[in-house]
């Protein structure tokens, strides 16, 4: 498979919530941020590998060999993605591009010995569960912060928006995964919230709580 090929079958894993949605072309144009034309050829083509199903006007669907695939391509950004933190000393807004790039090797020894070499992690940087050879993957209870109520708190897990603008943003509000976050008032207005993490107390927009993982502690 080419690169690009690979990446829309990622893109359609994502947008399909784990490849078992259909997604309208649209969408998925919109998410490789290109012409719907140039979707429709890619869509036929990865159909006639027998990696998505497709019929005009009814979106697109992951078959088992493509989904599989997906993962495989998943596996390797993630685990790459802890490589570069763990390993070379990246901040974790500098590894996605970088990742992006090192998803596309092909040896299947190597990233086996990788994940050996990182003592087999189950999430990435970012809080995103890492599928293992078998495409199998740990879930964990977790809520977006914005759903959580005033005098709760929870263990920060993961980010929803992980691009370099937001980690940047929560570095320097120094929030980082296993952080207790406690939420001590939310606006009625705008849906802010003040929240405290360690000894520090600040408020936060409704989009920042929104793109913030929590696990929620007990009372």
């Amino acid at each position: 498979m080419t690169n690009s090929e690979e990446n829309y079958i990622k893109g359609i894993f994502h947008l399909s919530q784990g490849g078992q949605h259909s997604i309208t072309t649209s969408a998925l144009a919109e998410k490789m941020e290109t012409k719907p034309s140039s979707v429709t050829d890619m869509v036929k083509r990865l159909s006639e590998k027998g990696l998505l199903h497709y019929k005009k006007y009814q979106g697109v669907r992951l078959t088992k060999k493509g989904t599989e695939h997906a993962l495989m391509v998943i596996r390797k950004h993630r685990l790459w993605e802890v490589f570069l933190v763990d390993k070379l000393n990246f901040a974790w807004d500098e590894v996605h591009e970088v990742a992006e790039q090192l998803e596309h090797i092909e040896s299947e020894m190597l990233v086996d010995r990788l994940d050996a070499l990182l003592n087999f992690p189950e999430f990435d940087p970012h809080g995103d569960p890492i599928p293992d050879k078998e495409g199998r993957f740990k879930t964990r209870e977790k809520k977006l912060l914005s759903a959580m109520p005033a005098q709760s708190r929870g263990t920060c897990v993961g980010v929803k928006d992980s691009s370099s603008q937001f980690l940047k943003f929560l570095d320097k509000h120094h929030i980082e995964l296993g952080n207790t976050i406690e939420i001590l008032e939310k606006e009625s207005f705008d849906r802010s919230m003040h929240i405290q993490v360690g000894k520090r107390k600040f408020q936060i927009s409704h989009q920042i709580a929104s793109n913030l993982y929590v696990k929620p502690q007990p009372k």
